[in-house]
C-alpha cells in the first residue's frame, strides 16, 4: 500500500520530533501494510518552510536508517504546500518538490477556514505547466464544507483531492466524517492518505478507513482509491471519475 501524505521526517514540522519518533512511525506504517510512504512536511504554512534541498537530504538519511534497522519501508520526498501567491514563481525557479517528476503531482493545502481567492488562477497556471494539484483534507475546510461546489469546480477543471483516513473514521468528529463520505459518494475524492504525524493522536489508521470504504461503497471504490496512489508512485495519470454535486442538506424543511 502507498501512503502519499505523512509527516515522518524528524524535527522539521509538527510531525515526528526525533529520529526515534520517525522509526516508531515507520514501524507502525509497516504494520498497516504500507510499503511506500511519502514524507510531505509543511511548506510555507506560516510556521515551516522545508525547502526542497533539505527534504531530499533528510529523506535519504531516513531511508538509510530504515535499511540499517531492516524496516521494510521506503520513504519518498514531497511537500505539503500551503497555497501562496508566489507559488508559481517558486515553481518556475525549481524550488518546489512534486511527488513525481514524470507526472507532476503537488499536495496543496488550504487554510482550514477558507479557500484563497486566487486558487483558481494558481491552479490554471499549474495545469498550463502540466502540474496536477492534489487538494489535501478538503473535508476539514470550513468554506468547502459550506460551499462544496467550490471543490466540484476545482475538480471539473483538473484538480484532485485527498481525504484523510482519520476523517473517514470519525477521529475529527461526526460532521467531518459525514462530509468525507459525501465526497466519496460524489466522486470528489481521489486518494485516501494518513496525514500521519505520530503514533498516538495522529496515527495512520488507513486499514480501518479502507475497510470502511469497502464495506459501504464496495471493493471497486476501495481499489480505485488505492490504485490512484500506485499510479502516482509510477508517474502515471489517474482516471478521474465524473464528479457530481453534493446536495445541500435540508434544515427544518428548507434548503
Amino acid at each position: 500500500m502507498i501512503d502519499i501524505h505523512s509527516h515522518i521526517l524528524p524535527g522539521v514540522d509538527d510531525g515526528a520530533q526525533t529520529l526515534e519518533d520517525s522509526i516508531r512511525m515507520a514501524e507502525e506504517a509497516v504494520k498497516e501494510g504500507i510499503t511506500h510512504l511519502y514524507a510531505t512536511p509543511h511548506h510555507r504554512n506560516g510556521r515551516y518552510e522545508n525547502e526542497k534541498s533539505l527534504i531530499l537530504k533528510q529523506v535519504d538519511e531516513l531511508n538509510r536508517e530504515l535499511f540499517e534497522r531492516e524496516i521494510p519501508l521506503h520513504i519518498l520526498p514531497g511537500q505539503e504546500i500551503r497555497l501562496y501567491k508566489e507559488l508559481i514563481e517558486d515553481l518556475d525557479q525549481g524550488l518546489l518538490l512534486p511527488l513525481h517528476n514524470k507526472v507532476n503531482y503537488f499536495l496543496i493545502e488550504f487554510p482550514f477556514s477558507h479557500v484563497p481567492n486566487d486558487t483558481a488562477d494558481i491552479f490554471y497556471e499549474l495545469n498550463l505547466r502540466n502540474y496536477h494539484p492534489i487538494i489535501v483534507h478538503p473535508e476539514r475546510n470550513s468554506e468547502i464544507m459550506e460551499k462544496p461546489d467550490l471543490l466540484y469546480n476545482f475538480i471539473s477543471n483538473g484538480a484532485l483531492t485527498q481525504v484523510t483516513a482519520s476523517s473517514i473514521n470519525g477521529n475529527f468528529g461526526k460532521k467531518i466524517m459525514n462530509f468525507s463520505h459525501d465526497l466519496i459518494r460524489s466522486n470528489l475524492a481521489h486518494f485516501i492518505a494518513s496525514d500521519a504525524h505520530n503514533t498516538s493522536s495522529r496515527g495512520f489508521h488507513l486499514i480501518q478507513a479502507i475497510e470502511t470504504i469497502q464495506k459501504q461503497y464496495g471493493i471497486d471504490t476501495r481499489y480505485y482509491l488505492q490504485e490512484n496512489a500506485e499510479l502516482v508512485l509510477k508517474g502515471e495519470s489517474i482516471l478521474i471519475e465524473p464528479p457530481s454535486h453534493i446536495k445541500r442538506k435540508k434544515f427544518l424543511g428548507i434548503f
